[in-house]
């Protein structure tokens, strides 16, 4: 639990320090997606086949601070350094190292109360280094169609 208490502090003070790109809309709808993203996949990978789990495998009130105060400022971290802009390699490279800080703070998390909040069930680390360049890009993606949706919004509105 202090691992994830000064996490969720420090976390959305770099992302609201740091936010430089994202739009106050563009934050609540990428912190919504977040939340409902995570949650979908939480429902399937945690409840359904006890994967892993927050603080004990019952759904419990603590477990809803990593969903709602910690993801979200990692996902607008992570979105404000992303080189849109540039070539494929650095994407590339962007999203390797990213996903190496997940892991290490994943395995941080792993450690045992009052420190750490996070169990693994079945849950292997490797399926972290698999899975989380996809739910990353998934994000990628949805900020790409929000970009996209507001432009076409914009246009509309100027004919």
């Amino acid at each position: 639990m202090v691992l994830l208490i000064a996490s969720i502090i420090a976390f959305n003070i770099v992302a609201f320090k740091m936010n430089k790109k994202i739009t106050p809309s563009h934050v609540l709808q990428i912190w919504t997606f977040t939340i409902a993203f995570q949650m979908i996949f939480d429902l399937i990978v945690e409840f359904k086949h006890h994967f892993y789990w927050y603080f004990t495998p019952a759904i419990e009130w603590e477990g809803l601070l990593p969903r709602l105060f910690l993801i979200p400022p990692v996902n607008i971290i992570f979105l404000n350094g992303y080189p849109f802009s540039k070539g494929i390699l650095k994407k590339m490279v962007y999203l390797l190292f990213f996903v190496a800080g997940i892991i290490l703070y994943e395995m941080a998390a792993l450690l045992p109360e009052p420190w750490g909040y996070f169990n693994y069930g079945k849950w292997k680390i490797w399926y972290s280094v698999i899975v989380d360049p996809f739910l990353l890009l998934a994000l990628v993606l949805f900020y790409k169609l929000l970009i996209l949706l507001e432009e076409k919004s914009f246009l509309q509105k100027k004919y």
